[in-house]
């Protein structure tokens, strides 16, 4: 085993695919059935969560880095985009929007937002449909303000403002 060659160190905030933005907290060995094992291990505040994952693992299982400024803003871009929604029967976009939240990958995420955005006019969310909607928007904005080094509320506010900003203007009188 290689020792501090990792692609993460402590105190670097990470995305792991499932639970979204974690900071490094530490790279510890631990002894699992007999073999030592270098694990890194990841707070995540929000979730009041500790993950352990095997430094030799995390590439593998696709825990990155944060993404760049330049990914932010192609997110930022999706976000303005027209909604995609597909005719597809909803347990299978529902599997859809879930796979794409899991991925781990921002742009995909900003898509979720992006499709299930409802703005005030439009027609009522179903339940599932505001869990996927909240999810995605909560793990896009824990990223663009752990990049942006903002407050989540902060972020949440660009967010809000870009999805309102993409609604048509009300027809001149």
């Amino acid at each position: 085993m290689t020792k501090n060659k990792h692609e993460f160190s402590p105190e670097e905030f990470v995305v792991y695919p499932a639970h979204g933005v974690g900071k490094v907290v530490s790279i510890e060995e631990q002894e699992v059935a007999g073999i030592s094992l270098e694990l890194f291990v990841i707070a995540f505040e929000k979730d009041k969560m500790t993950l352990r994952v095997p430094t030799n693992k995390a590439i593998e299982v696709g825990m990155r880095s944060l993404s760049s400024p330049d990914v932010i803003a192609h997110a930022m871009k999706t976000l303005k985009g027209k909604a995609k929604v597909k005719r597809a029967m909803w347990s299978r976009r529902a599997q859809e929007y879930e796979q794409k939240i899991n991925s781990g990958d921002l742009i995909a995420i900003a898509e979720v937002v992006r499709d299930l955005h409802r703005s005030d006019d439009q027609r009522e969310q179903s339940y599932s449909e505001r869990q996927l909607y909240e999810a995605a928007l909560e793990r896009l904005t824990r990223e663009v303000a752990a990049v942006n080094g903002q407050e989540e509320g902060e972020a949440q506010t660009v967010i809000t403002d870009v999805l309102i900003s993409r609604a048509p203007p009300p027809a001149a009188a």
